[in-house]
């Protein structure tokens, strides 16, 4: 088997991986477990509706143990490191406008295991993240998207 790919994330996002797992595997699973078990003593299982839906939780439930359980064995901890602090990277936050008069955007880069953009963390692996890691501050970077390239100015990096 090939080696599993690494997922980048910060401590936090490790800490959040590790409460989910313990979830369930402490709650969910054992939840479902019962549900099969009731659903067992409805009877005729070829037309158990319960008993069907039960299973297909247990199969959710399982693969995203193993998905969580793959993602922590495979985390790799973004360091915070301030030496060079007008270079975007991984793990920064970073502020940049949409030229020529566009709105101030700002996102933090994560792996794509912490990414939420509803919460301001983007995926390295996002076209947005790929266009700017290793920009600086004052640079103007060309942002490939499905509607054509955008051209951005970095303002900050945090």
């Amino acid at each position: 088997m090939a080696s599993d790919k690494s997922y980048y994330m910060t401590q936090e996002g490790l800490e959040k991986l590790n409460k989910e797992l313990e979830h369930l595997k402490s709650v969910r699973r054992p939840e479902v477990v019962e549900r099969i078990k009731v659903a067992r003593d409805f009877g005729d299982l070829s037309e158990n509706s319960e008993y069907d839906a039960a299973k297909d939780d247990q199969a959710f439930v399982e693969a995203r143990i193993t998905q969580v359980e793959t993602m922590i064995r495979n985390a790799k901890i973004i360091e915070k490191n301030d030496a060079d602090s007008t270079t975007v990277q991984l793990g920064r936050k970073v502020i940049f406008q949409e030229l020529p008069d566009g709105d101030k955007e700002e996102y933090v880069i994560v792996g794509s295991a912490e990414a939420d953009p509803f919460e301001g963390k983007i995926s390295n692996d996002s076209p947005i993240a790929k266009a700017l890691i290793g920009c600086e501050v004052g640079q103007e970077v060309s942002v490939p998207t499905p509607g054509g390239d955008m051209r951005v100015k970095i303002i900050e990096v945090k």
